[in-house]
C-alpha cells in the first residue's frame, strides 16, 4: 500500500508524517537503544516506525485504523514488530510492560484526541520512562507554559504535577501529508520521581484546577466564594485578588490541600 493508495481520515485525525528530515531529528530525540521497550502510539503508515525498527529488537504499536494494519505488519520482516489494533484513549499501556524496564512512548499524536490521552497516561505512569509526543503547537505550549502567561492553564499546571515538559522543536504543516493548518511541535515528557509538590487529593487539585480556569478571569474571592473565604485566603499566603493564571503548582497544592482539610 502506497502513501497515495491510504486516504487519511479526518475522523481519526490522520496527518501522516514524510519528512526525512523531520524524522530523522525525531530518531536523534529519542535516541533508542537496542533493549529500549518501545512503544508507539498512532504509527499510522510507518514512517517513525522503519527507523525505530532498525534499531530496537522489539516495538509494540497502538493503531486504531484497521486500514493500516497490513501495511504496517508487512513492515515486520524480521519478528520484531508486535502491531496491536485498539484506541489508545481506552488502551492499558501498562499491560506491555515485560521486565524491569519501563516504557518510552513515542507517537505523532492526533490533534483531536490529544488532551484526553495525555491524562490517559498520566494515569499509567507507574510502567513509563518517558514520552516524546509529536503534538499541535499550541498544544506544546500550553504543557510548557509558565505562570503569568496567556498560554498557561488547566493543563499545563496538571501535567507539571505529574511530569517534567520540554518543547525541543518546531515542526512545520509541510512535513505532513495531508499539511494542517497548524503547526507541530516534539515535546518531550518525563515523569517526576515524586510529584514535585505534597497533595493530599489528587482529585481535588483536579477539580480545583478546572473550576479555576473555567473562570480564568475572576478573582479568586470570588471563584472560591462558599469554598473558602478572603481571610481564610490571606491565611494560606494567596492575596484573595489574583486570578488562576497568577498561581504556580505550589500555590494550587495549597489551595487544594485546605479544601480537602475543609471537607
Amino acid at each position: 500500500m502506497t502513501r497515495s493508495s491510504h486516504r487519511p481520515r479526518k475522523r481519526f485525525g490522520q496527518n501522516f508524517l514524510h519528512d526525512p528530515g523531520v524524522i530523522r531529528r525525531i530518531i536523534d530525540a529519542i535516541a533508542p537503544r537496542p533493549d529500549d521497550p518501545l512503544v508507539e502510539i498512532g504509527p499510522g503508515q510507518g514512517a517513525l516506525t522503519r527507523p525505530l525498527l532498525e534499531t530496537v529488537k522489539h516495538l509494540d504499536v497502538v493503531e486504531l485504523d484497521r486500514d493500516l494494519l497490513a501495511q504496517l505488519e508487512a513492515l515486520d520482516v524480521n519478528g520484531k514488530l508486535s502491531v496491536h489494533n485498539a484506541d489508545a484513549l481506552r488502551f492499558d499501556f501498562c499491560q506491555l510492560r515485560t521486565g524491569e524496564a519501563k516504557l518510552r512512548l513515542i507517537g505523532n499524536l492526533p490533534y483531536n484526541i490529544s488532551t484526553p490521552l495525555l491524562f490517559h497516561l498520566m494515569e499509567q505512569l507507574e510502567c513509563i520512562a518517558d514520552m516524546h509526543f509529536m503534538l499541535q503547537k499550541e498544544v506544546v505550549d500550553r504543557l510548557t507554559a509558565v505562570p503569568g502567561t496567556k498560554a498557561y492553564g488547566r493543563l499545563g499546571v496538571m501535567l507539571h504535577y505529574y511530569c517534567r515538559a520540554e518543547r525541543l522543536f518546531i515542526v512545520p504543516p509541510g512535513a505532513f501529508h495531508p499539511a494542517p493548518k497548524v503547526e507541530s511541535a516534539i515535546v518531550r515528557l518525563i515523569p517526576h520521581p515524586r510529584p514535585p509538590v505534597a497533595v493530599n487529593d489528587v482529585q481535588q487539585l483536579a477539580w480545583l484546577v478546572n473550576r479555576l480556569f473555567s473562570q480564568r478571569r475572576k478573582m479568586l474571592r470570588h471563584s472560591l466564594k462558599g469554598y473558602l473565604s478572603e481571610a481564610r485566603l490571606q491565611e494560606l499566603g494567596i492575596d484573595p485578588t489574583e486570578r488562576p493564571e497568577q498561581l504556580d503548582l505550589a500555590a494550587f497544592a495549597t489551595l487544594a490541600n485546605a479544601l480537602t482539610t475543609k471537607n
